[in-house]
């Protein structure tokens, strides 16, 4: 008999805590930051260089111990070692969900189906720090195009333009997903034949968009250096070791990942072979190490001390029973301008659901609209609506204390600036205090975090990255929802197959008579 997981809706919990929200507009901020009756007022909560100010919340102690109290009811620390165990949490495709293990120590032993999986993690590891040094000491490319898309793509991408500062000299990273041949087009045109090398990142090696943009580039490879030139400028980050050949790819350059890994997941594994011939083997090795730290903290800290469950809490506090749809992720460092994207696809993909682990449908609000832009430019765009807008969106700040950079004076320009959107999304101002001018009144009681590294280097990035990888889980735990399948996305997959089967000859299709007008206008 299939097992039953309860709905967080039968914790007493739940409805003290529906009773707790519709009392929301009784709270004040300011008065909270100073009142020992706010959980996070008094101190920062820290794992090693990372650094949470939670004071700028919506949450009594009593709200605080209720949320707490949902979170052990749906069972999170026992779901929470179930997953680093290698169970298969990831119960509709029966799956373990163990990304965590790409990170951690080579003498762990961590077993799926009895079968411990660290040697073959650490086979893929020394392999890829082998053809990273191969690379690296051939000084013959200066080109890495990753082909891929989702999350073969938006973590690589992320990451490497993050630690631009490690970057290898002579190496330049360019990532390459849409189907759109603009996207292909624009990055060759950057490129030397001679001197490129293409990872082609696919577990199956069958994705359309992939496989359509990684027979693209070898056609560009073929037309410039013959047929013989394929061989020796394509690798592949796949399982599918027959498809790779088959393409044309040395099968010593095929470096496997497994399906107890997945997508969005999966930088840490041989889907991150373009950040270590980016950053160097070395330095993605700390990123690793990193994740690994946040790893421990999550397993270790108390609830209270907890970065991930605090975050996770509190988001869903605001989303489930404040009814606060979205959440902007504001980084305050332009070289983390692709990480709202990956927070995106990480937190969409994984809770935007409305069936539970039970196959049954649920009511309440769960998964945030999630958007975001590098500060200060975002300040100029769409703080307004953040400000005075009529809807009230939580915002988590992330700064960096030390930067890579020589303007030092830029640097607390924009620090400044960070502090200062936090202190008066908090506050607001009056009607006073505005003149009179009720255009000029920000309401305040609009809450956010504030994240803050001690510097982005690749130790620091990678506690952040796990940092949001537990809190996804966490939420979706306490939500009673499954994470790690996306569904989602596969319907549009398949009709846009039917689709361009049809495109020639769209009268002869079962086609709505609208999408056999349109693609009467395309072709």
């Amino acid at each position: 008999m299939p097992q039953h997981y309860p709905s967080p809706t039968q914790s007493s919990h739940w409805a003290a805590l529906e009773q707790a929200a519709e009392t929301l507009d009784t709270l004040s901020l300011p008065q909270l930051i100073k009142d020992s009756a706010h959980p996070f007022t008094h101190d920062f909560v820290t794992c090693g260089p990372i650094t949470l100010d939670a004071s700028r919340h919506l949450i009594t102690k009593p709200i605080w111990n209720h949320l707490k109290g949902l979170a052990e009811d749906q069972k999170l620390s026992e779901f929470r070692d179930k997953m680093f165990a290698g169970d298969k949490i990831n119960i509709f495709e029966k799956r373990s969900v163990l990304h965590t293990a790409l990170r951690k120590p080579r003498q762990s032993e961590i077993k799926v189906d009895g079968h411990n999986v660290m040697p073959d993690v650490y086979d893929v590891l020394d392999r890829m720090e082998l053809f990273c040094k191969s690379i690296h000491d051939k000084n013959t490319i200066t080109d890495i195009v990753n082909i891929g898309i989702g999350g073969s793509y938006l973590g690589p991408e992320m990451v490497s333009h993050a630690l631009t500062p490690y970057h290898i000299k002579g190496i330049n990273a360019h990532f390459v997903a849409n189907i759109d041949g603009h996207d292909l087009q624009a990055t060759l045109e950057k490129c030397k034949p001679q001197s490129t090398l293409f990872l082609i990142a696919s577990k199956t090696f069958t994705t359309q968009e992939t496989m359509t943009n990684a027979h693209s580039a070898k056609q560009w490879i073929v037309n410039h250096l013959g047929e013989q030139a394929v061989i020796h400028h394509f690798a592949a980050l796949s399982t599918n070791m027959d498809a790779a050949k088959t393409f044309g790819i040395k099968q010593e350059n095929v470096f496997p990942f497994w399906d107890w890994v997945g997508g969005r997941f999966s930088l840490w594994s041989a889907i991150g072979l373009p950040i270590a011939l980016t950053i160097g083997f070395e330095n993605f090795r700390a990123l690793l190490d990193g994740a690994a730290k946040m790893d421990d903290h999550f397993v270790n800290a108390p609830f209270d001390q907890n970065i991930p469950v605090i975050l996770a809490l509190v988001g869903l506090w605001y989303r489930t029973f404040c009814n606060m749809p979205a959440l902007a992720i504001l980084p305050y460092d332009q070289r983390l301008d692709r990480l709202p994207a990956y927070l995106q696809q990480l937190d969409m993909e994984s809770n935007g659901k409305s069936v539970d682990r039970n196959n049954k449908p649920f009511s309440y609000k769960s998964g945030p609209i999630l958007f975001g832009e590098p500060g200060t430019n975002g300040q100029h765009a769409f703080y307004q609506l953040i400000h005075q807008g009529q809807t009230i969106i939580p915002c988590e700040f992330i700064g960096i204390v030390k930067n890579h950079h020589e303007y030092d004076h830029h640097h607390r320009i924009l620090n400044a600036h960070l502090l200062a959107q936090a202190k008066a999304l908090a506050e607001g101002r009056n009607l006073e205090d505005a003149g009179g001018n009720p255009q000029k009144v920000f309401k305040g009681n609009r809450p956010c975090s504030l994240i803050m590294l001690d510097c982005l280097t690749p130790d620091a990035l990678g506690q952040l990255i796990a940092l949001y990888e537990h809190k996804i889980f966490v939420q979706g735990l306490v939500w009673n929802i499954n994470s790690f399948d996306q569904w989602g996305v596969e319907l549009g997959k398949q009709i846009a197959s039917h689709i361009l089967e049809h495109f020639d000859n769209p009268q002869d299709s079962d086609l709505d008579h609208m999408t056999c007008k349109l693609l009467g206008i395309l072709t």
